[in-house]
C-alpha cells in the first residue's frame, strides 16, 4: 500500500515586497539581492493575516484539485514554526475551518524549513499503515512576523505564504519513500531568539524581539552537502540512479544553492522547479509552493519527482 499526492494547492499573501523596496529600507541593492539569492521579490502577510489564514486557500485548492470533499479529509499534519497560538495547533484550527472530518488526527510539526517533509513523511505511514485514507499535509509560515527587517542578512531572505498536498491510499506505487534526517550540532547557524520557556529579555518600549539569527555561509556550505546526499539516498533505497529523475524540487531558499546541488547531481537547471525568484525562503511552505507551481505549470505530472531539504538543526 502506497501514498499518492492527489492535489496539490498554494497560496500566498497579496502584499508584495520587492528588492527596490528593501533598498529604500536598508543598505542594499536589487543587483546585490539578485546576485546573492536569486530573490526578487517576496509576500508578506499583511497585519491581521495569520498562518492558518494563508493555509486555508492552499488546502481547499490542494482538496478540488484532489477531487475530494472537506470532509474526506480524516488526517492533518501541519508544519510551521510561525504558529497561530502556542495550542490548540495550527492542524485543529484547519481541520475546523475547512469542516473535515472531526475525530481524525490533527496536529502541527516544528521542523522550521525541513517542516514540510517531516509533515509529509508522518502522514505517507499514516497512510502506509491504514490509518488514514485521505491525508491533508500543509507547510504554511509568517516568517515576516520574525524576521529583523533591520538585519540585511535575514530581512532580504524570508517571506510568508502556504502551500498543501493532499495524500490517498493507493495500490499503485506514489510516495517511493522519505529520508528525514537532523544534526542538533548546527543549532547555532540558524535560529529564532527566545521562545516560551527561554524568553529574550526585552528593553522598554522595543516591545517584543523574537528574531532570525543566522550565520549565512556556514548555511550555505552545509545546504549544498546534504541536498546532494539525500537525493542519492532516496534514489538509493528505491533502486533508481540519477537519471531517473525526471524533476528536481528542492528547498527555496538561495539561487546558489539550488545550482550548487544540480550542479552536484549533473542535473540540468532546465529540470528542476525553481521558485526563489517569486517567493523567497518561505521555510516549510517552501518545498510545496514549488510543487505546486510545477504541477499547474505541467513540468511534474507523471515524472519522477524528488522534493528535498537539506539536514540540520532545522
Amino acid at each position: 500500500m502506497y501514498s499518492q499526492i492527489a492535489g496539490t494547492g498554494s497560496h500566498l499573501p497579496e502584499k508584495i515586497v520587492t528588492n527596490l523596496d528593501l533598498e529604500r529600507m536598508m543598505d542594499t541593492t536589487d543587483a546585490w539581492i539578485r546576485d546573492r539569492t536569486g530573490i526578487e521579490r517576496r509576500h508578506i502577510a499583511a497585519d491581521d493575516e495569520t498562518t492558518v489564514d494563508l493555509a486555508e486557500p492552499a488546502a481547499r485548492r490542494a482538496i478540488e484539485a484532489a477531487g475530494v470533499k472537506p470532509e474526506d479529509v480524516d488526517c492533518i499534519v501541519f508544519a510551521t514554526s510561525t504558529p497561530d497560538y502556542i495550542f490548540p495547533n495550527c492542524g485543529v484550527l484547519l481541520q475546523e475551518r475547512l469542516g473535515c472530518r472531526a475525530g481524525g488526527p490533527a496536529f502541527s510539526v516544528e521542523a522550521a524549513c525541513s517542516g514540510f517533509l517531516y509533515a509529509l513523511a508522518v502522514a505517507d505511514k499514516f497512510v502506509r499503515a491504514g490509518d488514514s485514507t485521505c491525508a491533508l499535509v500543509v507547510g504554511a509560515e509568517t516568517f515576516s512576523r520574525i524576521t529583523d527587517w533591520t538585519d540585511r542578512s535575514t530581512a532580504i531572505l524570508f517571506a510568508d505564504g502556504a502551500g498543501a498536498v493532499v495524500l490517498r491510499r493507493s495500490q499503485r506505487p506514489g510516495v517511493l519513500s522519505t529520508h528525514l534526517h537532523a544534526d542538533g550540532s548546527y543549532k547555532d547557524m540558524l535560529y529564532c531568539t527566545g521562545g516560551v520557556s527561554r524568553a529574550t529579555p526585552v528593553l522598554e518600549g522595543e516591545g517584543r524581539r523574537n528574531t532570525i539569527t543566522m550565520s549565512g555561509n556556514e548555511v550555505f556550505k552545509v545546504a549544498v552537502t546534504s541536498l546532494g546526499k539525500v537525493v542519492d539516498e532516496a534514489l538509493a533505497a528505491s533502486r533508481l540512479d540519477r537519471s531517473a529523475i525526471d524533476w528536481l524540487v528542492p528547498h527555496q531558499a538561495n539561487i546558489r544553492i539550488i545550482q550548487a546541488t544540480a550542479r552536484k547531481l549533473d542535473l540540468p537547471m532546465e529540470r528542476v522547479i525553481v521558485t526563489v525568484q517569486d517567493h523567497g525562503n518561505t521555510s516549510a511552505a517552501s518545498v510545496p509552493l514549488a510543487l505546486d507551481a510545477g504541477v499547474r505549470d505541467g513540468a511534474s505530472s507523471a515524472a519522477t519527482c524528488c522534493c528535498s531539504r537539506p539536514s540540520g538543526a532545522g
